[in-house]
């Protein structure tokens, strides 16, 4: 029985949930919510406020089933929602800086050797802005446009915010292979 509810489709997900089933609900939380604290943490980068802000996404989409549609993978649509709301978080907490300062591409020709720890580590080092648009395009996939929009900053500014981010990336790894 605990096997089958893991294989459930969207479909089967979001009708139990509708239902209140709590072993879908269960499914359901247990599928998604690592894959989404780990955005989370890394847009973020707070241990506490990201299980807060996971909790709080997963009772929003309990509380919004019925408002899916299934435009979009049922994945998408709560991803959508835990994004907003750790950006909500963001823009109440912090104040999202754009960094322009200028960095040396001095990295670029240099063979790295670095471990996913290196390369999480040195992504949570980012400031806010650099990191949260490094988060959303590269590791999540959106469009400039679409961060943008989430962020409320221009395109523009997303993509300097990335470049500066790829830039101080490749000198912080480069600087940790040489330890």
């Amino acid at each position: 029985m605990q096997q089958r509810k893991l294989n459930l489709t969207d479909r089967e997900l979001v009708r139990g949930c509708l239902e209140n089933n709590r072993l879908v609900q269960r499914a359901l939380y247990e599928r998604f919510s690592t894959c989404f604290y780990t955005l989370v943490y890394r847009l973020i980068s707070d241990r506490d406020a990201s299980n807060d802000i996971l909790q709080d996404s997963f009772i929003e989409i309990f509380r919004s089933m019925a408002s899916f549609r299934f435009e979009s993978s049922l994945f998408t649509w709560m991803r959508t929602i835990v994004i907003r709301n750790a950006m909500s978080y963001l823009k109440q907490n912090t104040r999202l800086h754009v960094v322009t300062a200028e960095i040396p591409d001095e990295a670029s020709e240099v063979g790295f050797n670095f471990t996913a720890e290196h390369l999480e580590k040195a992504i949570l080092s980012l400031p806010s802005q650099a990191r949260s648009v490094f988060v959303l395009t590269e590791v999540e996939g959106y469009k400039h446009q679409e961060v943008a929009e989430i962020l409320n900053i221009s395109e523009g500014t997303s993509k300097s915010q990335l470049n500066y981010a790829k830039k101080l990336l490749r000198k912080r790894l480069a600087k940790g292979s040489d330890e």
